[in-house]
């Protein structure tokens, strides 16, 4: 092409997803959390809109200055309303795009499509991985050292994908694996025995999740509390996913904001830790807007996640207390942090297509 002079690497989803592990994703999602809370203006929350046709798109940018990018990832789906319903439907998802510019020259450098997936065990949900990772972050500085017993909410792949974050960073002897239907935590258990040099014990009802459990792991698509709070004992480290928006609310698709904690859980949790606080009253994310507008909570209970990967907070300071992990939503510092680093193993692999591009004006 006359006149190119800058090349892009086009990587497609079949060139992503067996590159990376949970260890990996987990340091640089750890990396990038720490970077945002030193220079907070390289990333921001995530931004969705709707339409009127039930198309959501979520929007997240940012940048990690260690790694020299700066971009977004963006995805869309389709949500349906179901007013009556506890759990989300999502009846179509499309693949996310990543976009990653040189955070010194403003270089377009990949455009990346397709799910990243931990390369033992390919795609399983909806962002699974990088979630997982920035719940290992959690795991990596507020679970009790000593940790052996974990409880699970769920039975699929944001599941799985904790479990193997939080094995990662803990020798874990025993998990306890609760849903709702029976097949499905025994099916789970199964699969799990064959990744996880571990005990994967199906239980019947809740309150056996958390009972003696070290940690306790929600991955679930509830719309309500999953359990609660008063089951709590000290020293728990507890851990949800569910981040609502209000949006969901104002444009008719629920009654009212999604959550798996119940205001009981953030009242006794000692810490309570969020990616990002800014989301919580921006997308007024019910697991904690709601017992903060209540007044169960102030917001000087809330420490940001990067505070903690930072060394500017102490994270857990005792093995009483009860630490809370509200991963109430992903951002770039996540998503860039792992697709950049994906980029460059494949850009050293020989992977993607190579797109010349002329500089503006050529």
């Amino acid at each position: 092409m006359q006149g190119t002079n800058h090349t892009i690497l086009l990587l497609r989803p079949q060139e992503i997803g067996d590159v990376i592990d949970m260890g990996q994703a987990i340091n640089l999602v750890e990396q990038g959390y720490a970077e945002a809370s030193e220079f907070p203006i390289i990333n921001a929350p995530r931004r969705r809109v709707h339409s009127r046709k039930n198309v959501r798109i979520s929007n997240f940018p940012g940048g990690i200055d260690g790694l020299g990018i700066i971009g977004s990832m963006t995805r869309g789906e389709r949500v349906v309303h179901d007013h009556e319903a506890n759990d989300q439907n999502y009846p179509y998802r499309e693949h996310p795009v990543y976009l990653m510019w040189d955070s010194e020259t403003a270089e377009l450098k990949c455009i990346m499509l397709g799910e990243i997936t931990e390369k033992r065990v390919g795609f399983s949900s909806l962002m699974a991985l990088r979630t997982a990772a920035t719940s290992g972050v959690g795991f990596r500085h507020l679970a009790r050292k000593d940790s052996k017993t974990c409880g699970v909410f769920g039975s699929s792949g944001q599941a799985l994908h904790k479990i193997l974050a939080l094995q990662n960073e803990r020798k874990i002897e025993t998990y306890k694996i609760y849903s709702r239907n029976r097949d499905n935590r025994e099916s789970f258990c199964k699969r799990m025995r064959e990744l996880v040099d571990a005990e994967f014990e199906p239980v019947d009802n809740p309150q056996s999740v958390i009972a003696g459990a070290d940690v306790v792991i929600c991955a679930t698509s509830s719309n309500v509390p999953v359990f609660d709070g008063a089951w709590l004992e000290p020293g728990q480290h507890v851990v949800t996913v569910v981040g609502s928006n209000s949006a969901l609310v104002k444009g008719g698709w629920l009654k009212s904001g999604r959550r798996e904690n119940d205001d009981e859980t953030v009242r006794r949790a000692d810490i309570i830790v969020t990616n990002w606080r800014e989301s919580i009253e921006s997308e007024r994310q019910a697991g904690l807007w709601d017992p903060i507008e209540q007044g169960v909570i102030g917001w000087d209970k809330i420490v940001e996640l990067g505070d903690i990967a930072a060394g500017a907070h102490p994270g857990r300071i005792s093995d009483e207390q009860i630490t809370y992990h509200a991963n109430n939503n992903g951002t770039a510092a996540a998503d860039l942090a792992i697709a950049y680093w994906v980029y460059e193993e494949c850009r050293n692999l020989g992977r993607g297509m190579p797109i010349g591009l002329p500089r503006p004006g050529a």
